[in-house]
């Protein structure tokens, strides 16, 4: 019965997190197609393996690192450079809204990006964010400072260039 309770529970989650998942996807993938289907290929790991979660407390975390772990996978298998799409879809403007900062985006390695999007898109807390990457909270707290970092160098240039 306990297996069930979880395997629900997973799926209420991933019903409740689906468009979050989606906005996650895509800012890896820059594409909606793309994006959709790791959504959907992590929404089928996640309920295919919803018996290896220990606690229902972890759903949520366990759910993001399957998405985080497709996108990664799916760039890796495509290697390709993803494209910047439109932040326009159904005439209805994306979640992300400040082109540049998504743009800056692209200066980050995988894992600082991870980081800025959970906790800035997202709004999840850092002790979260570090069991999604499986790492030290003060590892996560350095990698969020570096990114935050490489990202304000990346907006004043990018504001420079504009002003000359």
């Amino acid at each position: 019965m306990r297996a069930e309770a979880l395997q629900r529970k997973v799926e209420e989650t991933v019903l409740d997190s689906y468009e979050a998942m989606y906005r996650l996807a895509y800012t890896y993938v820059r594409n909606k197609e793309d994006a959709l289907d790791i959504v959907q290929e992590s929404v089928y790991k996640a309920i295919k393996h919803s018996a290896s979660v220990k606690q229902e407390s972890y759903i949520k975390a366990w759910l993001w690192r399957i998405v985080v772990n497709t996108s990664l996978d799916y760039i890796r298998k495509n290697q390709k450079e993803i494209a910047v799409d439109t932040f326009f879809e159904n005439g209805k403007e994306d979640s992300y809204r400040d082109f540049d900062t998504i743009e800056a985006l692209k200066v980050l390695t995988d894992k600082e990006k991870t980081v800025v999007v959970l906790r800035f898109f997202e709004d999840q807390k850092l002790s979260v964010i570090a069991k999604i990457l499986n790492e030290n909270a003060n590892t996560v707290k350095t990698i969020l400072y570096r990114s935050l970092r490489k990202l304000k160098m990346e907006l004043t240039e990018g504001e420079l260039k504009y002003e000359g």
